[in-house]
């Protein structure tokens, strides 16, 4: 492997963080399953390439732009299906998906189901990375205030949530239009990194993809998605060996994570310093308590 192909495989994991993370504070932290986060990196997408291609608009700037179209989009999807419960809304946002694929479809200014080539290669590994580092900060910071445990109880017992005040459709719509506005820059950052877009790339296996490293790297856990991102996004290069072999082995690897450890490989629990050094010292005391019982034995 040399750098040029392990770069092109860390760009595709942080384009897929990003989608990634929104999707954990819609799922993970306010426990409303989404099916449809293809259809809003579809929005982003074409939003940042039509800015940059059409309107000669800056990249970073149509990012932006695009991330903003994308939690515009939600807003209306949100304010028609977030009343629904359970599994009627993850049905809702599955066909909003499949519709935003199928009128981009039929969009001949985007190039219709031919697709569209010429768009400007702008996605690098840096702009990535500072992209995903604003991204997380943010999370964490949002999860650690008032509104992100707020998010929390909705996930815990929405009943309960209403009545101790909290405005529950409110706090879903906030955590909607954030995922979205994550997946819509993702979408962006793919179009300006492939420089070519088609409909048929954001079908209902790219939502899919999504909900499985989210499930994988365990709900609640921001770390979780990182490293759930990197490695579902990694495997399927890594097994290329292994020709029409590779999916199954990728397929068996999912489920049995699933199976070992339903909560995910972080499972709710966060990488920090705090952490670490609880880890550390935890591990420090079981090798003192070892060793004294190993001494009165004697």
């Amino acid at each position: 492997m040399d750098w040029y192909y392990i770069q092109g495989i860390l760009i595709l994991s942080g384009i897929n963080l990003l989608a990634v993370l929104g999707l954990s504070l819609l799922t993970g932290f306010t426990g409303l399953f989404s099916f449809g986060h293809a259809g809003f990196m579809a929005v982003g997408a074409y939003t940042t390439a039509m800015m940059t291609v059409k309107l000669n608009m800056p990249f970073t700037l149509a990012l932006l732009v695009g991330g903003l179209a994308a939690a515009t989009v939600s807003l209306i999807i949100g304010k028609l299906t977030l009343n629904l419960k359970g599994d009627y809304f993850c049905i809702a946002t599955l066909g909003f998906g499949e519709a935003i694929r199928l009128i981009l479809d039929n969009v001949q200014y985007f190039g219709g189901a031919r697709g569209w080539p010429g768009i400007p290669r702008e996605t690098g590994l840096m702009n990535v990375v500072v992209w995903n580092v604003i991204a997380v900060i943010i999370l964490v910071n949002l999860i650690k205030s008032r509104h992100g445990r707020n998010m929390q109880a909705i996930r815990e017992e929405e009943m309960a949530s209403q009545i101790i005040g909290i405005n529950v459709f409110k706090y879903k719509m906030i955590s909607l239009a954030i995922s979205a506005a994550y997946a819509g820059v993702a979408g962006g950052m793919l179009a300006h990194y492939t420089g070519f877009l088609q409909p048929r790339m954001f079908q209902l296996i790219k939502s899919t993809e999504l909900t499985i490293i989210v499930i994988f790297g365990g709900l609640g856990s921001i770390s979780g998605s990182i490293i759930g991102a990197i490695v579902l996004t990694s495997l399927p290069e890594i097994l290329r060996t292994f020709h029409q072999w590779r999916l199954v082995v990728y397929g068996a690897s999912v489920i049995f994570i699933m199976i070992t450890r339903p909560q995910g490989l972080m499972g709710g629990y966060e990488i920090s310093i705090t952490n670490i050094k609880k880890l550390i010292s935890h591990i420090s005391s079981l090798g003192r308590e070892k060793t004294t019982v190993g001494g009165d034995n004697k």
